[in-house]
């Protein structure tokens, strides 16, 4: 049975201060779903998110992390690094890395590689920008994504795949796709997974739902039945916000 899972991508967002506030916040929370929850502070104060979290069923994740195990890679870090400071899952892929970044199908395949080479799971991020919804060409830009970054890997790996729509239009820009695209567009990353790997896998990973998710929203767009769950950008940053997302379920 899929699970539901509910992430924070904290962004370049809160000092210190500011994460060890937001944590505390959290720990008050009440949580009345059966949904997982994550979040994803920046990566000075992981491990600080760790101790904090660690007794209260909120995994601390990363959002980002290199393909090397070690080596010459100034500013960057390794899948190892992260699970020694208690991480154990890391967002890839984010719109914001392929844009800002210039990552690409290629360079993700190869971060996906380490992170489950060093059994860690992997949120796996993707989506289409306005050009390709206005010219009709979202689903294939999704499927190309997919393929060119997860198709090469075994049907096993997918116990630890989590994948993550993103439409780019309505990441930070207050639009959202409505309960109907997201689903339609679940329902195709579904079948693209189960074109290759068969029903039972594609209907065992979990496909959430990134942009501009909001308590508003969360439930209709939750109720679809592909829509497993959220990866949430600035909602996130509220605790009350975000943990009325957790129980939107």
């Amino acid at each position: 049975m899929r699970k539901n899972i509910v992430a924070g991508n904290w962004k370049m967002n809160n000092d210190l201060s500011q994460t060890e506030a937001l944590l505390s916040a959290l720990t008050n929370q009440t949580k009345t779903s059966n949904a997982e929850v994550m979040v994803a502070p920046t990566f000075p104060n992981l491990y600080q998110a760790f101790n904090v979290l660690k007794n209260t069923g909120i995994e601390v994740i990363a959002q980002n992390m290199h393909f090397a195990e070690n080596g010459a890679y100034t500013g960057e870090v390794s899948a190892s690094i992260l699970k020694s400071v208690g991480v154990q899952t890391v967002i890839l892929g984010h719109s914001e890395r392929r844009e800002y970044f210039n990552e690409t199908d290629e360079l993700l395949a190869k971060k996906v590689d380490a992170a489950l080479a060093n059994d860690m799971r992997v949120i796996f991020c993707f989506g289409e920008e306005l050009a390709d919804r206005k010219s009709g060409n979202e689903e294939a830009v999704v499927e190309s994504q997919i393929k060119n970054a997860l198709f090469h890997l075994e049907p096993s790996a997918f116990e630890n795949i989590i994948l993550a729509y993103e439409p780019v239009w309505a990441i930070g820009t207050g639009e959202t796709a409505s309960p109907e695209q997201a689903q339609d567009m679940h329902a195709f990353i579904r079948k693209t997974l189960a074109d290759k790997y068969g029903t039972d896998i594609a209907d065992s990973v979990s496909i959430l739902y990134g942009g501009s998710v909001k308590p508003a929203n969360a439930q209709e767009i939750f109720s679809k039945p592909d829509v497993d769950g959220g990866l949430i950008g600035g909602a996130s940053l509220k605790a009350e916000d975000f943990f009325a997302i957790v129980n939107a379920f």
